[in-house]
Parts: C-alpha cells; sequence; structure tokens
C-alpha cells in the first residue's frame, strides 16, 4: 500500500454532506480505498460486517450515519410525528449491527435527545392540538424537521470532534507511563483506524515516538479476523515506528524474555467494577502480563464506561460466523465440514488483571467501584 493510511480519515461525512464516508477496513492492507454509503442496509452492514470498527469510530460512525438516513426521513415524512417514529426505527436498526461495543448505542442515544429536543413541541405531550398529525405537514412541522436535521448534524460533528480531543487527552495521561527505550506490546486495533484520530491504546505511543523516546512496538496479530495483522502494524509503520509483528499464541515467549515492558490495549466495554470487554485474546494477554509482573494498562474514553454494567457477567458478547475460522482467510478450507465453531469477537478481562485504566479524564487505578465513577463525575 503506498498510501500513507494516516492522510486519510477513518470517518467523515462526503462533501456534500448526505453520506458516511470511510476507510472500507477489510480491503486493508492491501487496498486503501474510501467509499460513501447512505442506505440504511449499507451503513448497518459497514459496522456489522467491520468495514468500520473499533468502538469509538463506531460511535462517530452511527452519530453520522443516523443523520444520513435523517435526510432521507425528512424527504418522506409528512409530520414531525412520523420523522420521530421511523427516525427511532432507524436508530434501533443501526443499534442491532454490534451488541457489544457502548459506543454504538451511546452515540446513537445521543442523538435521539437532540432529535426529541428539535420536536419536542410535535411530540411531546401537551403540544399543540393538530401538530404532527397533518396528513400534508403544517409549516410548523416542516420548520421543525429542518432545524431538526440542522441540529443532528451539529451533534454528529461534535462527537467526531470530541472524540479525537478525547483520544490526544488519552494520549497524554498515558504518555506518563511510558519511559524511553520500553517494549509495548498492543492487541488487536486501537489506533487511529479505531477512532478518528490517535486512537486509545496508541494514542501514548504516538506521543512518545513524535517526543523521540524509540520504542519497540509488538503488535498481536488477533485472529481470526487478524486486525493487529492488517490494520495495526500497517497504521504504526507508516507512522516510522518500529513494530514488531507475532502471532497471538507468542505473547508469553515474548513477556518471558523481558522485551515488553508494558502492554497497552483499547476496549469496547467497561463495567462498573472494572471488568473490560475487548477483542477476543485480550484476557489471556492480560493473564500472561499478570504472571510474568508486566503492567497491564487500559485505554477507554469515558464514552465506553457503561454505569447500567455492574461487572463482565452482564457484558453481551458478539458471536462471529463460523467461516471467519474455518475458511475467510484460506485458498481452500482449512477444518472438515460440520465441524463445531466457537469463534467469540470479545472476551472480558477481570478487573483484578487491569493495572489501570486510562480515559481522557485521568487515570482509574483499583479499587474501580470507587475511580471509575469519579471519572464518570469529572
Amino acid at each position: 500500500m503506498k498510501e500513507n493510511i494516516l492522510n486519510y480519515p477513518t470517518v467523515d461525512l462526503n462533501e456534500a454532506g448526505d453520506a458516511v464516508l470511510i476507510i472500507d477496513q477489510t480491503l486493508l492492507p492491501k487496498k486503501l480505498e474510501m467509499i460513501e454509503l447512505k442506505g440504511a442496509k449499507e451503513l448497518w452492514d459497514a459496522i456489522y460486517l467491520l468495514k468500520v470498527r473499533g468502538a469509538p469510530a463506531i460511535g462517530v460512525f452511527a452519530a453520522y450515519a443516523l443523520y444520513v438516513l435523517s435526510l432521507e426521513i425528512a424527504k418522506q415524512a409528512s409530520t414531525a410525528k412520523e420523522f420521530y417514529e421511523e427516525f427511532k426505527k432507524q436508530k434501533e436498526y443501526l443499534n442491532s449491527a454490534r451488541p457489544t461495543a457502548v459506543n454504538l448505542s451511546w452515540a446513537l442515544e445521543r442523538m435521539e435527545r437532540i432529535c426529541e429536543k428539535g420536536l419536542s413541541g410535535a411530540i411531546l405531550p401537551g403540544a399543540a392540538k393538530g401538530s404532527g398529525t397533518s396528513s400534508s405537514g403544517s409549516p410548523d412541522d416542516v420548520g421543525m424537521i429542518r432545524e431538526t436535521l440542522s441540529l443532528l448534524k451539529e451533534e454528529a460533528v461534535s462527537i467526531h470532534r470530541e472524540d479525537t480531543e478525547t483520544c490526544r487527552k488519552i494520549g497524554e495521561y498515558g504518555l506518563g507511563l511510558i519511559k524511553p527505550g520500553y517494549g509495548i506490546l498492543t492487541h488487536c486495533n486501537a489506533g487511529q483506524l479505531a477512532t478518528s484520530k490517535y486512537g486509545t491504546a496508541t494514542a501514548p505511543i504516538y506521543l512518545a515516538h513524535e517526543k523521540g523516546y524509540d520504542l519497540k512496538v509488538y503488535a498481536d496479530e488477533t485472529r481470526p479476523l487478524l486486525q493487529g495483522a492488517r490494520l495495526t502494524a500497517s497504521e504504526l509503520s507508516a507512522a516510522g515506528l518500529d513494530v514488531t509483528l507475532l502471532c497471538d499464541n507468542m505473547s508469553g515467549s515474548l513477556m518471558r524474555s523481558g522485551a515488553v515492558n508494558a502492554v497497552f490495549v483499547g476496549c469496547d466495554r467497561v463495567a462498573m467494577n472494572g471488568d473490560v470487554a475487548n477483542k477476543i485474546g485480550t484476557s489471556m494477554v492480560a493473564t500472561l502480563a499478570k504472571y510474568y509482573g508486566v503492567p497491564f494498562y487500559v485505554c477507554a474514553p469515558t464514552s465506553t464506561l457503561d454505569p447500567s454494567t455492574k461487572d463482565g457477567s452482564l457484558i453481551r458478547i458478539e458471536q462471529r460466523p463460523a467461516s471467519e475460522i474455518t475458511e475467510m482467510w484460506y485458498s481452500e478450507r482449512m477444518a472438515p465440514e460440520g465441524i463445531s465453531v466457537y469463534n467469540p469477537a470479545f472476551d472480558v478481562t477481570d478487573h483484578d488483571l487491569v493495572t489501570a485504566i486510562i480515559t481522557e479524564r485521568g487515570i482509574a487505578y483499583p479499587p474501580y467501584e470507587e475511580s471509575l465513577p469519579e471519572m464518570l463525575e469529572r
């Protein structure tokens, strides 16, 4: 891939403002292709098929996607009430694409609150008689829908901007945990391709690189979808970092050799006791890090902290198609026909394996039942 992947936005609105623009991450690293999406099914597919992935990037994408769908809803809806009902349907449809990453529902909930604010005169109890009931739509309804579209766009852009600022702050806090010459292991992709910019787990790495820390970064291959090999290795090498790729089952050997000074990973959901859900294999890395005395840091924007989830046992884990293991990456099928396959997309790392959780509001240390609520209150 000749182009520098870091020069392209992971997620954005297209120039016309009527479609979501993304890097198709299923084609990386062989091909860098920007695609525009506007239909409900193709937007849903982009999340489910991992054309866009990484919890923060999914949140930004969801906000833009719901705004783009709202433009189409506005063309069909005759009243504000009709607009709102269809808006809610599309919101729930997008939310069904991936159940584990909390940023998806978080961003969609923010967009729904903005929609309700814009249409409050038509959809709340006590609204004026006839509002939202006309077959052709009153001038008031038309004006409210137009204003609501403007508010939805502003909110989506704000979510995008906030993500960039959040990742930068995570990087600044995480930088204090890194020393020049460190060897850092990371799992899956929590880099720029998973966010708007900087990444979460890679943000401290990028800032340390800017300061000339001469790091050695080790990227787990991350089976079965190889995000570490295809994405993390691609973007870190494009940034000029010294990056070494290894298979997932080699991390213990690497830690035993003394090459790893710290582990930095991202996550998709944080329970309030400090249990974290991240790409499958993360709990194995954390267990090995604990055994070998290597600090294990989770980089998480506060949008991934889930106050409704007491502990990791309550996190719903997405199950992926068996074909991702049996045949996806091979010219011929590599497993017997009819064999049972276990393919969870994520696992839960127990809080007692997590050294600290780095957020944009500071670093949370155990006991997490106390430090995480404090992060949410700041």
